[in-house]
C-alpha cells in the first residue's frame, strides 16, 4: 500500500464528498493506517465518523486488506 495507490483510491472516493459539499484530502501513509483531513461540509457534519468508518475506510480496505484503519486530522 504505498501513498500513490491510496491516493487514487480517495480521488476515486472524492466525488462523492464533494457531491454533497464536503471533501477529503490524504495527509499520511504510516504503520498501515491512513490519515485525511475531511473539510468543507464534512468537516463540520455530526454524520461524518460514519461517512469516516463506514464509506471512506470500507472502501479503502475493500482495496487494501492490511489497512488497519482510517483516522481523521
Amino acid at each position: 500500500m504505498t501513498t500513490e495507490d491510496v491516493q487514487k483510491a480517495i480521488d476515486d472516493i472524492r466525488p462523492m464528498l464533494q457531491a454533497d459539499g464536503g471533501d477529503i484530502i490524504l495527509s499520511e501513509v504510516k504503520d498501515d493506517t491512513v490519515y485525511v483531513k475531511l473539510q468543507g461540509a464534512c468537516g463540520s457534519c455530526p454524520m461524518a465518523t460514519y461517512t469516516l468508518k463506514l464509506g471512506v475506510e470500507a472502501k479503502l480496505k475493500e482495496l487494501f486488506p492490511n489497512l488497519k484503519e482510517v483516522v481523521a486530522v
